[in-house]
């Protein structure tokens, strides 16, 4: 039903564009989503977040942590920034293969504030192949160490978690798991919608890494929310419905 919804949605939202060709003849591209937004880190250096919002960013990840001892320099300055603005901002922990996961939730505790007004959490699943860990644990100690951190994230926060995932570790591990969940995929050579990625009630999408926003030097990883700014304001007061599991 889920699925069936966020393709009517997508339908509509082409048509109501004036595009030529339908959903199903064609793949959406961003620029047939309303709802844009951004993720930042440390790398992203000062951010002005007053330009940022003026620009028409609708939303913000804010990476937080990574492992267990790692706190982006920049997270509480853009929290609070962010906020400020009038910026709709969640924190996101970046998985690290070589921690027990139960260092790395607590770190994430921790470190990003309760706060009633923030987008969910999000748990960033990728292999950490441009770190030190080239840990590749099995799928079923995968599955179980998320189920862990989303289950414990969902009842100190209030709020479902977020799953951001690349294309390829959504093929290897998670392929009929945590349907329950938001999906934000990282897709950027293609839509997330094209064969290679199986799943086809994704929330967020990330289509590049290489982005401009004013506010911002330098590139920024850009996103779009699948549905419509009607949606979008039902999503930010949890009146959609999730996935069936």
């Amino acid at each position: 039903m889920f699925a069936l919804w966020r393709r009517l949605a997508i339908f509509l939202l082409t048509f109501s564009l004036g595009a030529c060709a339908s959903y199903e003849d064609r793949d959406p591209i961003p620029e047939d989503f309303p709802i844009h937004g951004i993720d930042v880190s440390r790398w992203q250096g000062d951010i002005d977040w007053h330009k940022v919002r003026k620009a028409g960013t609708e939303f913000a990840f804010l990476k937080a942590t990574e492992g267990g001892d790692h706190l982006d320099p920049k997270f509480i300055e853009n929290w609070n920034g962010a906020k400020a603005a009038g910026v709709p901002r969640g924190a996101y922990h970046f998985y690290f293969f070589c921690r027990p996961v139960e260092d790395q939730i607590a770190w994430f505790i921790q470190n990003v504030p309760v706060d009633p007004t923030a987008l969910p959490p999000v748990l960033d699943m990728e292999w950490n192949g441009e770190s030190s860990c080239r840990a590749r644990p099995p799928r079923g100690k995968i599955i179980a160490d998320m189920t862990l951190f989303l289950d414990t994230l969902q009842r100190h926060y209030g709020k479902r978690p977020i799953i951001y995932t690349t294309v390829d570790f959504h093929r290897e591990i998670l392929v009929g798991h945590f349907t329950a969940h938001d999906f934000w995929i990282r897709s950027v050579a293609r839509h997330p919608m094209h064969m290679y990625y199986k799943r086809n009630d994704w929330v967020f999408w990330q289509y590049t890494a290489e982005g401009t926003v004013p506010g911002i030097k330098g590139d920024v990883d850009r996103n779009v929310f699948f549905g419509t700014k009607r949606q979008w304001q039902q999503w930010l007061r949890g009146e959609l419905p999730n996935p069936a599991p």
